[in-house]
């Protein structure tokens, strides 16, 4: 039903971007991959999926086509919903997914909250022959973890800095390519200075 959303955003919460378009305020479920690259007050477009349930109404949306793209296929896998897809994808990138479902990779895929062996032999048996023309991360792309980010960023901004800070020094000490330890402390001294 919706393509896309295109307007201000009004805040961020994790997974969820509020974004204002004509005076309505849509709260749109998303990644927090996709919703760590979004601040408040920035024009953007999300992709859009409108999911309508006998128990619920709701937005899904994505900064990238490639991440709604991912999230439709593995939300067409039999058993998983749109929250667990959105919970993928806050766990891998698209082409990082991908990497792992053509390698046969379950234990990674059963890694995220919610899958379990079943689910993630089932994504692996469903998605295979989907995701074959995926531009697919080389080893050195698939080192740093969005949860790695997420992790880091969220430790920052409970330390009392604000979320623009803490994703300011993320970025700086994510070149290095530490473990997540390592990062809050690095992005802790170049706070301090």
């Amino acid at each position: 039903m919706f393509e896309y959303i295109k307007g201000v955003v009004s805040d961020v919460i994790l997974d969820k971007i509020i974004v204002e378009v004509g005076g309505i305020g849509y709260r749109i479920h998303s990644s927090i991959h996709s919703a760590a690259a979004t601040k408040p007050g920035e024009t953007i477009t999300i992709f859009t999926h409108f999911v309508v349930r006998e128990d619920e109404i709701s937005l899904y949306g994505f900064t990238t086509k490639e991440e709604l793209n991912m999230f439709e296929k593995l939300i067409s896998v039999s058993k998983i919903g749109p929250k667990v897809g959105t919970a993928v994808l806050s766990t891998y990138t698209p082409a990082k997914l991908a990497n792992y479902i053509i390698n046969n990779d379950i234990q990674s895929i059963s890694k995220v909250p919610g899958i379990g062996k079943k689910t993630a032999e089932r994504i692996i048996l469903e998605l295979r022959d989907k995701v074959k023309q995926w531009n697919l991360e080389t080893e050195e792309d698939m080192v740093i973890d969005i949860p790695s980010s997420y992790e880091v960023i969220e430790a920052l901004m409970a330390l009392g800095y604000n979320r623009q800070e803490a994703e300011k020094a993320f970025d700086v000490v994510k070149k290095e390519k530490l473990p997540v330890e390592e990062m809050i402390k690095k992005a802790l001294k170049l706070l301090v200075r």
